[in-house]
């Protein structure tokens, strides 16, 4: 049967869609595996580092806007939850595509999550690198070398099987859970006590006397958006891991739902007591905003560890990219769409072609690091956030396709479902064009970046010109 063609029935029916990228690999996930994996997903580099340049622009309603992306964020997830359950794939979403779009919609979603994750794994090794560059140890070794050590250890390890990668990520989520919690708890005592931070005492003041909660005005929150989409770049990933574990019916909703009240606590809870610490303007781009917050309590070490913490943030977003890129490129790779190297696993049952595909590009972000450290972060998180908004608008218009054949009788939805649909599907495809906007009214990168997208489209056209041959004649053997 066809990938781009579902069988008429007069009642609705599972899936009879067979994703050939779906064979061959272990389900050596465990439950705990998947919920640290949707934790550390909505916890990573863009909180750990980005918040603090965005504090310092947009003020304490960096709140509003975290909490805002945070539920388009959920709803994202929540749509591919319920197309995970309609048919586990771990081609996620390009697979969905496929069914519900045909191979061009595959071809585009596919190499618009690369286009996300190959800069975003550049954005990972920067950042550990000047994460890095805190100790005094480290403060001589160039920028560009520490990235480089950065992506060749998270890449030996991801080569090794899927199991690595799951506890890597699993220990990865526990350290970063286990230190916003210490940190949210040590904040609260401040605020409590009204202990003294670098002269100055916290509390409800900090905000009201530094200009309330739009010091720049509203414009700045509105700007920094798609700064905050880049923070919740990996949410999906829990739906690429779902081909990999065992009884994703029961796992999935569990970890799914629990993303919600983790953006909610974590997200917006930490934002707002930072902002309740410190005025707004003693945050900076160049600084993790939790190590600011220790760093001048003075106590002494702890400013180090939240250092070596947010390290670790970065080095988890760095292993997840390389994971699920290379799953999605075997399912492209298998139809014809990614090239054939991509495909091939190695004996621990990794897409070792695909991983390696990704790293070359972080290899190239090693030479951004060289030429460009300073601007290196804010150049690819732009990029990155073109290829996070097209990733989570492919989603959502799967969930679409999905939804309306469902009300045709062509397929079952699972009882898990999106709530409100096709209203969620719309108004989250709306506020993905509205970020773009807000990127092009930026000005600077961001403006330069969204000019970039006729580049990337005729990319996209070119490419699929030169595989559509090999995608017809693969597709016409599956037939």
């Amino acid at each position: 049967m066809s990938d781009r063609t579902m069988t008429e029935a007069p009642a609705p029916a599972p899936s009879r869609h067979v994703d050939a990228g779906d064979e061959g690999y272990s389900k050596d996930l465990k439950s705990r595996h998947i919920n640290m994996i949707a934790i550390g997903g909505a916890i990573g580099t863009g909180l750990f580092l980005g918040a603090g340049g965005r504090l310092a622009s947009a003020g304490p309603s960096l709140a509003i806007a975290y909490a805002v992306c945070g539920v388009f964020a959920f709803f994202v997830v929540r749509a591919l939850g319920e197309l995970v359950l309609y048919r586990p794939s771990s081609g996620a979403f390009v697979s969905y595509a496929r069914e519900f779009m045909g191979e061009k919609g595959a071809y585009t979603a596919g190499w618009l999550y690369f286009l996300n994750w190959s800069t975003t794994t550049v954005a990972d090794i920067t950042a550990a690198a000047v994460f890095a560059h805190y100790w005094s140890a480290f403060t001589d070794v160039p920028q560009w070398v520490l990235a480089f050590i950065a992506l060749a250890i998270v890449l030996t390890a991801n080569l090794i099987s899927v199991k690595y990668f799951g506890e890597m990520e699993f220990w990865f989520a526990i350290v970063k859970v286990g230190a916003l919690v210490i940190f949210m708890l040590v904040a609260i005592y401040l605020l409590v006590t009204s202990h003294p931070i670098d002269g100055h005492t916290p509390g409800l003041a900090t905000i009201t006397d530094n200009g309330g909660l739009f010091p720049s005005g509203v414009l700045p929150m509105l700007l920094v958006v798609q700064g905050v989409v880049f923070a919740y770049a990996s949410v999906e990933l829990c739906g690429v891991a779902a081909g990999e574990t065992e009884n994703p019916e029961k796992i999935m909703p569990k970890a799914i739902n629990s993303i919600m009240w983790r953006v909610g606590v974590f997200y917006v809870g930490s934002v707002v007591l930072l902002a309740l610490l410190l005025p707004y303007t003693a945050y900076s781009a160049d600084q993790s905003p939790f190590v600011t917050v220790f760093d001048k309590l003075g106590i002494p070490g702890t400013a180090g560890i939240m250092n070596l913490v947010v390290l670790t943030a970065a080095l988890s977003s760095l292993n997840s990219g390389l994971y699920s890129t290379g799953r999605i490129l075997r399912s492209m790779a298998l139809s014809g769409s990614a090239p054939k190297f991509t495909g091939v696993m190695n004996k621990g049952k990794v897409p070792y072609g695909g991983v390696l595909f990704t790293a070359a590009f972080g290899v190239a972000g090693v030479g951004l690091n060289y030429w460009m450290p300073g601007e290196a972060f804010e150049i690819v998180l732009n990029l990155a956030s073109i290829g996070i908004l097209g990733t989570w608008g492919m989603v959502m218009l799967c969930s679409l396709f999905f939804w309306h054949r469902s009300k045709n009788g062509l397929v079952s939805r699972p009882s898990y479902r999106l709530p409100w649909a096709p209203y969620t599907q719309i108004a989250t495809l709306l506020f993905l064009v509205t970020v773009l906007v807000l990127m092009w009214c930026d000005g600077g990168v961001g403006r330069t970046t969204v000019m970039l997208l006729p580049a990337i489209a005729a990319a996209l056209v070119g490419g699929w010109f030169l595989v559509r041959g090999r995608v017809a004649e693969l597709a016409a053997d599956r037939d």
